[in-house]
């Protein structure tokens, strides 16, 4: 039986049996990875409490047939406790986690960059870095972003024109006055620019602003639904 050895961040999990559950994390070497803890369900289990969701943990997994089997895991970052003391935050971190599991829907597919953006957001809401919804909505786009989809903010998507004044979400960004579709919604300066902030990581700017328009919220969960072709449910769920 073969072993690799991968560090990871957890998901979800899933019961399994009696005492087992199915571990979902997104790993760094080996992209999203499915794989058995045996026992872990159990109170004297030797994993202890490492494979919750939310940590980040080294492993030790043997390949098997349908489903691989993690033999060790050893905790690199406990981000779990300090994100489920605070409400808000583990609010932020199940729409983070959903969004890195179903945007990485191939298992075993090589995404370093998305790894090291799912640690980085955990983090910062481990360490309280910034307002929750804050993290939350910066690396959905950030996510989407790596993914394939930006949003065009800059210009019109049409002509090219810097003076945009609609946004679409199925178009892909911003339009002009001349060429905006019927799906299209006037944007105020603020929420484009809290969009740009959003997706570039602006940390200065998103914590001047202390908290996100409504209007730049829900463009956050349509871009996110329309884009992964399902809703955030954690996101409907919060609000954030």
């Amino acid at each position: 039986m073969a072993l690799y050895h991968d560090e990871g961040v957890v998901l979800r999990t899933a019961k399994l049996g009696e005492a087992d559950r199915i571990i979902t994390m997104l790993t760094r070497d080996h992209g999203k990875v499915r794989a058995v803890a045996k026992g872990v369900r159990r109170a004297k289990s030797r994993f202890g409490g490492r494979l919750e969701p939310f940590m980040r943990v080294d492993v030790l997994i043997a390949e098997g047939r349908t489903l691989d089997t993690i033999s060790q895991a050893e905790s690199i970052s406990a981000y779990a406790g300090p994100i489920c003391a605070d409400y808000d935050s583990y609010a932020a971190a199940n729409v983070i986690a959903e969004t890195a599991d179903k945007l990485v829907s191939a298992e075993n597919e090589y995404v370093p960059a998305q790894y090291r953006l799912l640690a980085g957001a955990l983090n910062a809401l481990a360490k309280h870095a910034h307002a929750p919804t804050l993290i939350s909505s910066s690396y959905v786009m950030r996510a989407l972003a790596l993914a394939g989809w930006t949003p065009r903010l800059a210009s019109c998507m049409v002509c090219d024109n810097r003076d945009v004044t609609h946004f679409s979400v199925a178009d892909g960004g911003m339009l002009c006055a001349t060429h905006h579709t019927p799906g299209s919604e006037p944007i105020p300066l603020p929420v484009r620019a809290e969009l740009e902030a959003l997706t570039e990581g602006d940390w200065p700017e998103l914590d001047a602003s202390g908290d996100l328009l409504p209007q730049t919220r829900a463009i956050v969960e349509e871009w996110a639904e329309y884009y992964l072709e399902r809703p955030l449910r954690s996101m409907r769920v919060t609000g954030t």
